[in-house]
């Protein structure tokens, strides 16, 4: 296992977690896989270009020329030289973005335009008699009471506060209180409202967001020491559109360095429900703060499995959308064409409520699409279509943890048949990372190569990105287009899976990810070691009504998500 992964433990962590914890790496498959090649970085060297070097770099490439054809690229090598040094020359920043823009949609696929009334459940709680009891409350349910004036946006503010202050040096979930800024939101938010204005379900409601989220008067550290004290005097899209919609921003929380992982600068982000074990990353503090009940909601981001997974191992509810659904526009970049935002809630409404106010597009990020999103809590799930992997049934677990994992898959797919739905066997999809990875790994090198360039990259100590940096520096820009060309024939092999359902059972990480599909995670029980077990569901491109549907059904059945860790 790779060394940001290995976590500090107890007996039987590694082993019940082992497949959990799973980072860029373990998943892109980097041992063996990638195709280098020095033809272009060779380039960096001082040094005139020569034949001989041309003879080494093809042994890398896995190419063999004539000695005519090393003279030829020889000379256009050296030609390029000057334009590489023009380019470092420029000094782009993290936040520039690609000219080239992924598109997920398969050609001639159209979406329905059609614009429905955003319809939530009733509520029908009671507010408790100590607020700190508000603590693990939907948000739903702390909007019902605040809108009735049983308790202010002030008040639930402090009381997260307090929260934070209190259990962070359990959790480490924290990098920057925003108190200052939340106080005055909070303020603002009671005042409208006794004026009469309401802005709507997150009016009032305190949140957190992953570290890597601009924010204007505090610093975004991306997790790592290198940035800990960098400031960028913007605040991301998400940020603007949550406070429009009234929302109290608390915290910004821990992220993994460079959005790996669940360590850094400060620690290791810890989870709720077993602090000798992590949370998972890279939304660590999200996820963790969101299960300990130290934030209304919070707001993450997913490269691989960096959003639902730690939400699955700290037992919260979560939605990785649609790849283009949500702008990126001021949050750190791991991978243009995978970086993905999303809500870290306590119910599957939740993260309805949160993605209606943060999707749509911004006029920045012009890889965001403008597609409605129409959620109804009373849709009827019964026409649903959903898949299955009929060979988990029979599969025999690797180890324990592999045990729970099924057990947990089994158990949901008879709690579905018992729900009388349309259940389609299918079979499991390949894993494509090792045709695919490379995409993610080199857009990540470009990202960040003024890391790299400076030579700063030793100064990451938590994760493995610096030696990813430089390997990606010998990965050919041909092989690069080629596995994004090769992607759009996966994507079309694919859409043809969704023809037969409308929504897969269970975890498809590699698959969804690299074709920008949404996925919801929700609690499914526990195992035996007190921490909870989750299971997910997968949905066709920009299906996040289709997921979300029958997860509320699911959740509100089950009741899991009702169930919180007891601090200490």
């Amino acid at each position: 296992m790779n060394r940001f992964l290995k976590l500090d433990s107890q007996d039987g962590q590694q082993d019940l977690n082992r497949r959990r914890f799973l980072g860029y790496f373990s998943l892109l498959g980097l041992s063996g896989t990638l195709l280098p090649g020095a033809l272009a970085a060779i380039a960096q060297d001082q040094e005139k270009i020569t034949t001989e070097m041309i003879s080494q770099a093809e042994k890398i490439a896995g190419l063999q020329f004539t000695e005519v054809e090393r003279r030829e690229i020889v000379d256009d090598l050296n030609l390029f030289k000057g334009s590489y040094e023009d380019l470092r020359n420029l000094h782009m920043p993290n936040s520039v973005p690609l000219s080239l823009y992924f598109n997920p949609i398969p050609p001639g696929k159209s979406f329905s335009m059609e614009k429905r009334p955003f319809r939530i459940g009733e509520v029908k709680a009671k507010k408790p008699s100590q607020i700190e009891d508000l603590a693990f409350y939907p948000v739903t349910h702390l909007a019902k009471f605040i809108r009735a004036g049983q308790v202010s946006s002030t008040e639930l503010t402090a009381m997260y506060l307090a929260r934070l202050k209190k259990y962070d040096p359990l959790l480490k979930c924290v990098i920057s209180l925003t108190e200052d800024l939340a106080m005055k939101q909070a303020q603002r938010a009671d005042q409208e409202m006794k004026a009469g204005k309401y802005r709507g379900i997150l009016h009032g409601i305190p949140w957190g967001v992953k570290d890597i989220f601009a924010t204007k008067g505090y610093k975004t550290t991306w997790g790592a020491s290198v940035y800990k004290d960098q400031m960028i005097d913007d605040d991301a899209t998400v940020v603007k559109k949550l406070e429009n919609a009234g929302a109290v921003l608390i915290a910004k929380l821990s992220v993994g360095e460079l959005a790996t992982g669940d360590k850094w600068f400060g620690g290791q982000t810890r989870n709720p429900w077993k602090p000798e074990w992590g949370s998972g990353g890279s939304s660590a503090g999200p996820a963790s703060a969101v299960a300990a009940g130290l934030v209304g909601f919070s707001i993450g981001t997913e490269t691989t499995d960096s959003l639902v997974g730690p939400a699955r191992v700290c037992g919260a509810t979560a939605l990785r959308p649609s790849f283009g659904r949500v702008s990126r526009h001021g949050v750190m970049t791991v991978s243009w064409s995978f970086d993905k935002v999303g809500p870290i809630c306590r119910s599957v409404e939740d993260c309805a409520v949160v993605f209606k106010a943060i999707s749509g597009p911004d006029r920045v990020d012009h890889s965001v699409i403008d597609l409605p999103f129409n959620w109804d809590h009373s849709v009827d799930i019964k026409k649903l279509r959903i898949g299955f992997v009929e060979s988990y049934l029979h599969a025999t677990p690797r180890d324990e943890a592999d045990g729970y994992m099924l057990d947990s898959y089994k158990e949901a797919l008879k709690i579905l048949e018992s729900m009388n739905l349309k259940l389609v066997p299918l079979e499991k999809p390949a894993s494509q990372w090792k045709k695919f990875g490379l995409i993610l790994v080199t857009e990540a090198a470009a990202a960040h190569d003024e890391l790299t360039l400076s030579n700063r990259d030793e100064l990451l100590t938590n994760s493995p990105w610096a030696k990813t940096f430089r390997m990606c520096r010998f990965i050919p820009a041909v092989e690069y287009i080629q596995a994004n060309r090769a992607r759009t024939l996966f994507i079309q092999e694919a859409d043809r899976i969704f023809d037969q359902v409308d929504l897969i059972l269970g975890r498809f990480i590699s698959f969804a990810n690299l074709l920008g599909f949404p996925e919801v995670v929700i609690p499914n029980g526990f195992n035996r070691y007190g921490t909870p077990e989750s299971i997910s569901f997968t949905g066709k491109l920009y299906g996040e009504e289709q997921i979300l549907a029958l997860a509320d059904v699911y959740q509100n059945k089950t009741r899991f998500h009702l169930k919180h860790p007891k601090l200490e």
